[in-house]
């Protein structure tokens, strides 16, 4: 059996962090029915077909291998690929996160080249782009609180705009979870 949420099973072990991330999915799945948006679902190893994930609603691959960055590269580059015009990567992370917010951002898309949702941590839920842009996925120490201001450093840099969405908690350690009050 893989691990899933490392840092807060450290703290409150393998089973319940099991359960949370249980209670992420789901609420990261509402999220994105919530939304009008062809739905792409990437899975580490295999592709589960009897999970709570509708093949009606998600297209479901197997994510591509490497570091966090080559994996969004990746999942982006498939979606323009397959003919969007536009993209979203959101993570499992955020229980916040709802379909409106999700819309939101496909809609500062029509005028930004990018669109950050970001988390108090310094990093971000969602990533947004209208082409893709493959500098964002390189030389950023990922998991640490620079990652967003790195990649909003790359964005300006390559002359493009960026809009920004609320300030949303990610759930990466016990202090998290609690801090949301959700149980």
């Amino acid at each position: 059996m893989g691990k899933v949420k490392t840092r807060l099973a450290r703290t409150i072990g393998d089973g319940e962090a099991l359960r949370i991330y249980d209670i992420l999915l789901e609420k990261t799945r509402k999220a994105a029915l919530g939304c009008e948006a062809d739905r792409f679902l990437f899975y580490s190893d295999f592709v589960d077909n009897q999970d709570h994930w509708s093949p009606d609603f998600f297209q479901k691959k197997i994510q591509h291998f490497g570091d966090l960055g080559e994996r969004m590269e990746a999942a982006f580059e498939n979606a323009f690929e397959s003919g969007a015009h536009k993209a979203i990567i959101i993570g499992s992370d955020c229980p916040e996160l709802k379909g409106e917010l999700l819309q939101q951002a496909f809609d500062l898309l029509d005028a930004s080249d990018f669109v950050l949702g970001p988390v108090p941590d310094g990093g971000y839920y969602l990533l947004g782009m209208k082409i893709l842009e493959s500098s964002l996925f390189y030389d950023i120490e990922w998991s640490t609180e620079t990652v967003r201001a790195k990649t909003i450093e790359k964005i300006l840099s390559a002359g493009k705009t960026f809009a920004l969405l609320p300030v949303l908690t990610d759930v990466d350690t016990e202090a998290d979870w609690r801090a949301l009050g959700l149980k």
